[in-house]
């Protein structure tokens, strides 16, 4: 299985448990690997045969900048749904860590993987 990715796609949204997290936007950032078969789209040379990261990345854009979920987890499962339901994503694995949320650290987060890899 081949793999398009997004590195580092960082989005300002609602996100925490804390009063002060739920008065402000917080950034967020994503690594998304999406498994795929980039074959036709290599010999085909169109976009209509490729998975369009620049489409994934702005639906999970939209999608994050209007969410107001309190923990990093409920959004790795969202957009982990999005990306494979609205994407026909076999296999993705998502890091989305929050910069600054822990003192002394650069960031915290979770890395999840969800669907089938071949």
């Amino acid at each position: 299985m081949d793999i398009v990715y997004i590195r580092d796609l960082k989005v300002d949204t609602v996100i925490g448990i804390f009063d002060w997290e739920r008065r402000i936007r917080q950034t967020v950032s994503l690594d998304i690997e999406m498994g795929a078969d980039i074959r036709k789209a290599a010999a085909s040379d169109h976009i209509d045969d490729a998975l369009d990261y620049k489409a994934v990345g702005k639906r999970l854009i939209s999608f994050i900048q209007a969410s107001e979920f309190q923990l990093v987890e409920t959004l790795s499962e969202k957009v982990a749904e999005i990306v494979l339901h609205e994407f026909n994503v076999r296999w993705l694995k998502l890091r989305l860590s929050k910069p600054g949320a822990l003192r002394g650290a650069k960031d915290v987060g979770i890395i999840i993987e969800r669907g089938e890899k071949h």
